[in-house]
């Protein structure tokens, strides 16, 4: 029960095990934002695992990658803050060897997982590329291995992928600028639509407010996203951070959300995605002011 008397309902929150989202969940997970009545659990799973789990509705708020909305919109809806755009960068492809971006349909390559954007952004740049699934931390070490020709890395390993001796091939997220003139959507947070309009409204204005603490309060947010980090260096840490939590987490902009309609629209023309994707996002409360 509550200090109301209300019974306390128990919401199921789960996001990656990566800086970026530990930072933007920050207040949330420690109790700097409540919603009263609501108690929120946090599960930390790999997004290609959190994509497969949402096809059947597991948790109540989760992670997603955008191409993995449309395989779950009949069950969820996009929440309005909480998504990782890449701002003329993003995902890459990294071979052991200088590569030619036009030459890489000729190798395979090792990917995270065929739900993420990244695979997405992949296919749509270069679609009869061979392609095997392979856990996100391991690409880089298989790569260098040789087990792989080449990989396409996400999360921290965009940082750190040239002092392991690879080569950038391509990056996704440039490529996409240059061909759409958007950010490329990579990953956002669904709410379960069962929930109902009251308790969506709060969720999306507590993980709206954790995000501005995060963002307001830096220093703590980022000691607490370094447990996260897979032994990044601090600098680098609040470089990542810095890459997918900004002001553009706290709201997409009308950019932002035409560019997710966009990538998911020619991912169905393209016939990667079976459906047809109907984005709707859902509304948050109004900000809590602060005391």
């Amino acid at each position: 029960m509550s200090p109301s008397g209300r019974t306390v309902r128990e919401i199921k929150v789960a996001h990656s095990p990566d800086s970026d989202d530990a930072f933007m969940f920050y207040g949330m997970a420690t109790n700097k934002v409540r919603v009263p009545d609501v108690k929120f659990t946090h599960t930390l799973c790999d997004i290609e695992t959190l994509n497969r789990k949402a096809l059947d509705g597991f948790y109540d708020i989760t992670a997603i990658s955008f191409h993995a909305y449309p395989y779950v919109q009949d069950k969820y809806t996009i929440m309005p803050s909480g998504g990782s755009m890449g701002e003329g960068y993003g995902p890459m492809i990294v071979a052991s060897r200088k590569i030619a971006p036009e030459e890489i349909v000729k190798h395979r390559i090792a990917v995270p997982g065929t739900m993420t954007s990244a695979y997405l952004a992949l296919k749509l740049f270069a679609p009869d590329t061979p392609t095997e699934v392979v856990p996100f931390d391991e690409i880089i070490p298989r790569v260098l291995e040789g087990k792989y020709e080449a990989g396409l890395i996400i999360h921290e390993g965009q940082l750190t992928f040239n002092k392991s001796g690879l080569y950038k091939v391509v990056d996704m997220g440039k490529w996409w600028r240059d061909k759409t003139g958007l950010p490329l959507p990579l990953g956002g947070n669904a709410i379960r639509r069962d929930l109902g309009p009251e308790l969506v409204a709060a969720c999306c204005g507590a993980l709206r407010d954790s995000i501005r603490y995060a963002l307001d309060n830096r220093e703590e947010a980022l000691q607490y996203a370094m447990q996260f980090a897979r032994d990044l260096e601090p600098q680098m840490i609040d470089k990542f951070v810095g890459m997918y939590v900004n002001e553009r987490t706290l709201d997409y902009g009308k950019d932002g959300r035409e560019a997710i309609v966009k990538l998911l629209e020619m991912g169905y023309a393209a016939g990667i995605i079976p459906q047809k994707p109907v984005v709707e996002f859902a509304a948050a409360t109004a900000p809590i002011p602060a005391t």
